[in-house]
Order: C-alpha cells, then structure tokens, then sequence
C-alpha cells in the first residue's frame, strides 16, 4: 500500500486527533476516509432517498414564478 508524508500546520494536526479520537480510529485512517470522501465521483448513500421527502417544498417553477422572466441572451 502507498504511504504518504503530509506536513499540515499545529491547528490543523489537533483538530484531526480531536476528531480521529472521537471516531475511534488511528490519523492515518482518519485521514485516509476523509480523502475518499473528498475523491467520491458518487452521491453519499441515502441522497437519493431525499428526493421527494418534503411533501410541501414548492416545485422549481413556484421557487422562480416571482422572478419574472429572464433576461434576453446574447447570441454567441
């Protein structure tokens, strides 16, 4: 497996302690998951579940209607 030397700043290296504590796992895997998460090409499980959860959010036409019409565009 590729091993990696990160050289970040005192802040930075007591905030992912802090957090690899409290998930239980050592800094490298810390580490390792949260460039993963921030590599991920894909939706986080559950996302798509959300869609249609609020029965009474307003549909994308009642969220522009008091916008008026757009601008003309310019042809290019």
């Amino acid at each position: 497996m590729p091993q990696v030397t990160l050289y970040i700043d005192a802040e930075t290296d007591r905030k992912m302690r802090k957090a690899a504590r409290a998930a239980g796992v050592s800094r490298s895997r810390w580490a390792a998951e949260a460039i993963r998460k921030k590599l991920r090409t894909e939706w986080p499980e559950g996302f798509l579940k959300l869609a249609g959860a609020w029965r009474d959010f307003p549909t994308a036409e009642e969220i522009r209607k008091p916008l008026g019409r757009n601008t003309r565009r310019e042809r290019l």
